[in-house]
């Protein structure tokens, strides 16, 4: 198939396959007689895999790793990068849970300086 049924199928853009072939996400497609890219369907499920990494908050750069090894290193490979996310996970929801006790305190200042007649700038 060429890069815009690719694309199509994937929905995603064909610049956005070219870049992932240049970053080294993609093996290089064949090209036809006439210099168009030529897919096969292992392309598509490249692409998906890559999508599913980015819907897991992973990186570009974390995927293309993974994508690099091969064997038992892929298997611990991708088990230590799940890993490392879940651990990212749960600080962000640390920091968030942090954050938004912050907030509800600062809210709850700012109502009680309204209402005794403050400015709740003064805070």
């Amino acid at each position: 198939m060429k890069i815009g049924e690719l694309a199509q199928r994937a929905g995603i853009s064909a610049s956005a396959i070219r870049y992932y072939e240049q970053a080294g996400l993609m093996p290089h497609a064949e090209r036809s007689g006439n210099g168009y890219r030529v897919y096969g369907e292992s392309a598509l499920e490249r692409i998906r895999l890559i999508q599913i990494g980015q819907g897991l908050g992973f990186t570009l750069e974390a995927i293309l790793a993974v994508t690099k090894l091969e064997g038992p290193a892929l298997k611990a490979g991708l088990l230590n990068s799940l890993e490392d996310r879940l651990r990212d996970i749960e600080h962000m929801m640390q920091a968030l849970t942090e954050q938004r006790a912050s907030l509800e305190r600062t809210r709850q200042e700012v109502e009680a300086a309204w209402a005794a007649g403050e400015c709740p700038g003064s805070l």
